[in-house]
């Protein structure tokens, strides 16, 4: 191993201690897209002490913050996110036993996510000081991803316009780097304005809102028939009426619309305006259309991949004590077996099969996933418009967790996350610092990058008056 990469592993090991606490605070507030505030704060002051320069409150976010060290190219990007997710309080026990009945958790690994690119981002920034490294490496503290696609606004202001490349970890079941793409997707509520009446006694003075909004879901059904094998479309009704005997005077509903291609995702999204307009003229309502946010799909880097590959073997697979392996043990007794083999069908992974008997992925596999679409959609993707991109995962949860459950709240507060965090931040720090010094494996990742979009050009999908929803919570 190189002599800058052993350099920088090592100040992960010094601070190691530090890093998993940060982690566990973050996993105690667990705070909500765009109110992050004690979170981000948390990691902006400890970026400060290790002498980054921020600058928070970016893109109109006052939660977002953008953290740098050193000065010109290349310019190589961590990224880290800390928002929480609604409801999903829990305690670390391999039960499920809420925290706070009701409250927010991390059931994404957020809490791991922001703290395994903080680490990685301080140990290169002391690689690059004790062997002279020319560039700059620059931590992205990044909101709100799992609702409202903090990232989208930060590419529309231009804060990722001068990067070289990025790299991000989440949390997974799996080790490694895909190259699979992901869902573009728009994200939008339908609010619908009736007339009050007494249900009962003058239904005919009414107008109900929330027929218009069940209306519109019967068209949005049908149109499932229409739509390409890919496509995804989900809602909620968020406000349905008060009572029974009131014709309701306002109803809404939250839609996600999505597909594996931002156009395609425009083309079915244009076709549920006009199904909403529809159900308004049916029902004799008004309505309005509240765009919340888009993402695009997501553009891979092989280059990025192997290389992130390369130094995961290069650093070795984390070693479990007997009291993770006992908790991971419990936690696998409340994952029926028969939804452990269709996630890892799902994967794609080849060889999938021989993981069905196994507790924690203890493999690094080659990249995967050429040409395959996964069903989820992040705003990673907006950025890796801009740059060559990867966001890779290591094995946090169980295999065969549950995405967004209890289970994943829990493992990220013990061992099994805290091994994740500190293997996630060494490899981005060893291959942050292989973009850093070899111009030639850079240039690839950038001409691959470039091949991929094949001329096409990225354009915001929010409008330029669009602002972040603030005030959401308070709805």
């Amino acid at each position: 191993m190189e002599k800058e990469k052993e350099y920088a592993l090592s100040i992960i090991d010094r601070y190691e201690g530090r890093f998993v606490e940060v982690s566990d605070l973050v996993w105690e507030f667990a705070e909500l897209g765009l109110v992050e505030f004690k979170s981000s704060s948390l990691l902006a002051d400890e970026l400060e002490k290790h002498g980054f320069r921020v600058k928070r409150g970016i893109a109109g976010m006052p939660t977002a913050f953008m953290a740098e060290w050193g000065s010109g190219k290349p310019v190589i990007g961590i990224m880290g996110e800390y928002d929480a997710l609604p409801g999903l309080s829990q305690k670390p026990v391999p039960w499920k036993e809420p925290l706070v009945e009701g409250a927010p958790g991390h059931g994404c690994g957020h809490n791991i996510h922001g703290v395994s690119g903080l680490a990685a981002a301080i140990a290169v920034r002391y690689a690059m000081e004790k062997f002279g490294i020319k560039g700059t490496i620059r931590f992205y503290g990044c909101p709100a991803e799992e609702n409202f696609s903090g990232k989208v606004y930060m590419v529309r202001d231009g804060y990722f316009n001068d990067v070289d490349a990025v790299i991000s970890h989440h949390p997974s079941t799996m080790n490694g780097a895909t190259l699979m793409s992901s869902l573009a997707n728009n994200s939008v509520k339908f609010h619908f304005y009736g007339r009050a009446s007494h249900a009962g006694g003058s239904p005919e003075a009414g107008r109900s809102a929330l027929d218009a909004v069940e209306l519109m879901n019967v068209g949005v059904n049908y149109l499932r028939e229409h739509v390409i094998q890919d496509a995804r479309i989900h809602y909620v009704i968020e406000k349905g009426g008060d009572q029974p005997n009131i014709v309701p005077p306002y109803a809404r509903s939250w839609y996600l619309i999505r597909a594996p291609e931002r156009e395609q995702v425009e083309e079915i999204y244009n076709w549920i305006l006009d199904i909403a307009k529809g159900a308004a003229l049916m029902t004799q309502t008004q309505h309005k259309v509240e765009f919340i946010k888009g993402v695009y799909n997501k553009i891979p880097n092989r280059t990025i991949a192997e290389t992130i590959v390369k130094n995961m073997r290069l650093i070795g697979l984390p070693k479990y004590s007997d009291e993770d392996i006992k908790f991971a043990q419990e936690i696998a007794k409340t994952i029926p077996i028969e939804a452990k083999i269709n996630q890892l069908r799902n994967s794609k992974r080849p060889g999938w099969e021989k993981l069905i008997d196994k507790l924690m992925d203890d493999e690094i596999p080659d990249p995967w996933g050429e040409g395959e679409v996964s069903h989820g959609s992040t705003d990673v993707s907006d950025v890796s418009w801009q740059a060559p991109t990867v966001e890779f995962g290591t094995a946090t949860w169980v295999l065969g967790t549950p995405g967004h459950s209890w289970q994943n709240v829990a493992q990220c507060k013990v061992g099994l996350g805290h091994k994740s965090l500190i293997f996630a931040a060494k490899t981005m720090a060893a291959t942050a610092l292989d973009l850093l010094m070899n111009k030639e494996l850079l240039e690839r990742a950038k001409e691959e990058h470039k091949n991929r979009l094949r001329g096409r050009v990225y354009k915001s999908p929010l409008p330029p008056d669009h602002k972040p929803p603030l005030d959401a919570w308070k709805k």
